[in-house]
C-alpha cells in the first residue's frame, strides 16, 4: 500500500520529516504525533503536493508526485479548512468529485452517496458553507475524500471540531470502511480517537518515525524503560518502605503532605501485579494512583530518550 525509502523533506534548514523508512501492507494504520512532528508533511508528500527532499515514497505502486492518475486511486481529508465557502455542501463535494474525472450527473450522485455516509442532512448540504459549523465541515471534508470510493484514504486530524455524536458516527463509518478491505492511514494527535479504527500505528516526533507497529508493540519497546507511577494513600511513608525492598523498584520519593508517593520502576507489570499483595500483607490503603506513562505524550517523550541513549 506504501513504501518510503529514507524519505527526508527539508524546508530550508528547517526538517520536515527526517530518514524514514517504512513499509506498509494494505490495512489501516494510525499515523500519531503531538502537533509539528511532521505528520501533515508526509502526508502531502504521498498525495503529491510536495515533493521530496531526498528518498522515494511509493502509494499503490506509483509515484505521486505529479500523478494525477493516482489521486482517482486515492481520497485525501486536509486538516485545513474549506476556502469555497459561497457553495453548498453538495456543490463543493460534487465539483471536487467532478475534478477527478465524473461527469456532472454521476458526481452528484457520489456526492449524495457521500454526504449520507458522514450524516449530513439533506436540508445541511443544501445550505451554504458560509453556514456550516465546524463539525459540518469535518463532515463535508472526509465525504469529499471518499465520494469517488477510493482504494486508500488518508485524513488528517478528521475528528477535529467534532461532538461526541459525530465522533462516534464517523468512528463506526471508518470501521465499516476497514472491513470493506480498503486502505486508511489517519493522522491524529490523540491515541484513543484511532486506537478503535486501526490496529497498527506509526508515532512521529520531530520528523522522525520513532516506532511503528501494533500498540503492544511499541510498549514492548520500551519493556526495560523505567516508569513513572504516582500513588495517594494515608500510609505512604510505611507503604515506601515495604517498595523499597522489590528490586524492581529504582526509587521512592514521599510527598511533603505523607500521603502522595512518586515512585519509579525498571519493572511495571511485577510492580503492579505484586503492588496488592503488599497492601494486604501490610494492611494498607491506596486512595488513588495513576502513571504518567499512559498518556501518548509520554510514550513519545520516552522513545526520545531511548533514541538519544538517555535510557
Amino acid at each position: 500500500m506504501l513504501k518510503i525509502e529514507s524519505l527526508t523533506k527539508l524546508y530550508g534548514v528547517v526538517i520536515g520529516v527526517n530518514d524514514m523508512t517504512v513499509e506498509l501492507p494494505q490495512g489501516a494504520y494510525g499515523l500519531l504525533g503531538p502537533n509539528g512532528s511532521g505528520k501533515t508533511t508526509l502526508l502531502n508528500i504521498i498525495t503529491g503536493q510536495l515533493q521530496s527532499t531526498v528518498g522515494t515514497v511509493s502509494v499503490l505502486g506509483e509515484n505521486p508526485w505529479k500523478n494525477e492518475a493516482l489521486m482517482k486511486r486515492i481520497g485525501f481529508c486536509s486538516a485545513l479548512d474549506i476556502l469555497q465557502t459561497k457553495t453548498t455542501g453538495l456543490e463543493w463535494v460534487t465539483l471536487y468529485t467532478e475534478m477527478l474525472g465524473y461527469s456532472h450527473k454521476i458526481a452528484v450522485d457520489l456526492a449524495h452517496q457521500a454526504l449520507d455516509r458522514v450524516g449530513l442532512s439533506q436540508s445541511d448540504r443544501l445550505r451554504g458553507i458560509d453556514q456550516y459549523s465546524r463539525g459540518m465541515k469535518q463532515r463535508c471534508k472526509v465525504a469529499q475524500a471518499i465520494a469517488h470510493e477510493p482504494e486508500l484514504l488518508l485524513l488528517d486530524e478528521p475528528f477535529s471540531g467534532l461532538d461526541p455524536i459525530a465522533r462516534y458516527e464517523l468512528t463506526n463509518m471508518l470501521t465499516e470502511w476497514v472491513k470493506e478491505g480498503r486502505g486508511l492511514l489517519i493522522s491524529s494527535h490523540i491515541l484513543h480517537e484511532v486506537e478503535t479504527i486501526c490496529e497498527n500505528f506509526l508515532l512521529m516526533m520531530t520528523g522522525r518515525l520513532l516506532a511503528s507497529g501494533t500498540i503492544n508493540e511499541i510498549y514492548d519497546l520500551m519493556t526495560n524503560v523505567p516508569k513513572n507511577v504516582w500513588i495517594r494513600s494515608p500510609h505512604a511513608p510505611k507503604l515506601a518502605v515495604a517498595l523499597q525492598q522489590l528490586e524492581h523498584i529504582a526509587t521512592v520519593g514521599v510527598h511533603e503532605d505523607q500521603e502522595g508517593l512518586d515512585v519509579t520502576t525498571t519493572d511495571a507489570s511485577s510492580f503492579y501485579s505484586q503492588l496488592p499483595g503488599i497492601l494486604a500483607a501490610e494492611q494498607l490503603r491506596v486512595v488513588e494512583m495513576q502513571s504518567e506513562d499512559d498518556s501518548l505524550d509520554s510514550v513519545f517523550e520516552k522513545l526520545m530518550q531511548l533514541h538519544r541513549g538517555e535510557l
